[in-house]
């Protein structure tokens, strides 16, 4: 019983996360193409949208993925993409409000990859407890 109470709470969770990592990118590419309204060249422009989905097509894919994982690892997956988008979009919100003069792009270059290592960071950690844990299931 309380087994499906957990599926059940973390498929609620599963789809936020899924919902949040879809708006989560419209909204930075939304900040994005504020930002770089007048840059004229249309590959810079491009390249920057696909640097700055990627956090989030990441995330997605592991989201997808993780159905086979350990409990413990598909929470932490679903945790980090809500932590990710909030974050992200909470930066991107706060450069629009307070724009600097230059390097404008800033937040668009250097969030990306601190989103990476974020998720990378969280979800091996919880990969390698959840392993430890059923190392000790198996050992009692």
């Amino acid at each position: 019983m309380s087994g499906r109470r957990t599926e059940g709470g973390f498929s609620g969770l599963r789809a936020a996360a899924l919902i949040a990592a879809l708006v989560g990118a419209v909204g930075a590419v939304g900040f994005l193409l504020r930002t770089t309204g007048r840059n004229p060249s249309h590959l810079l422009v491009a390249l920057l949208v696909i640097w700055v989905l990627s956090p989030f097509i990441v995330l997605l894919a592991a989201n997808i993925a993780s159905t086979r994982w350990s409990a413990l690892t598909r929470w932490t997956i679903s945790g980090v993409t809500l932590a990710v988008t909030l974050g992200t979009l909470a930066i991107y919100e706060a450069d629009a409000l307070w724009p600097r003069g230059s390097q404008r792009a800033f937040v668009f270059i250097v969030v990306p990859p601190a989103s990476w290592l974020l998720g990378a960071i969280v979800v091996s950690l919880a990969a390698c407890g959840s392993g430890r844990r059923s190392r000790r299931a198996e050992d009692v």
